[in-house]
């Protein structure tokens, strides 16, 4: 791990998914600041810079995550983005961010189903910050 804490921006209006993940990258020395909702997400990247974010896709709407991402990417193009979401297992639809409509579409550089384990977020987020 690098001597500076990489930021790392946590969405989610669940806190049986929060907690446990913000413990995870608390201990694993990324510094963790996290939202609720996409309101709070909006208002928290006023005044901190992620340098990744992991985002749930349905909170107040069903396209928060998107929006977030979407934003982020806007204000921070170099922040990678993870949309972590049930909607697989609730729909049957997966969206896809490694189509060029999907990466411009959703904002994310990753999508992953939830029921993530703590290894596999672990592994992806270093991919992604190239660490």
């Amino acid at each position: 791990m690098n001597e500076e804490k990489r930021n790392i921006l946590l969405v989610d209006d669940d806190p049986d998914f929060l907690e446990p993940v913000r413990m995870l990258l608390d201990a694993h020395g990324y510094k963790v600041e996290s939202a609720h909702s996409e309101e709070g997400a909006l208002k928290c990247l006023e005044t901190f810079k992620p340098d990744l974010a992991i985002l749930d896709l349905m909170m107040d709407h069903y396209d928060s995550g998107f929006i977030v991402g979407h934003k982020l990417k806007g204000r921070y193009p170099d922040a990678k983005v993870i949309i972590a979401t049930g909607v697989t297992g609730e729909t049957g639809y997966r969206f896809a961010a490694d189509s060029e409509y999907g990466a411009n579409w959703t904002g994310a550089d990753l999508i992953m189903d939830k029921g993530i384990r703590p290894d596999q977020i672990l592994r992806e987020i270093k991919r992604l910050l190239g660490e």
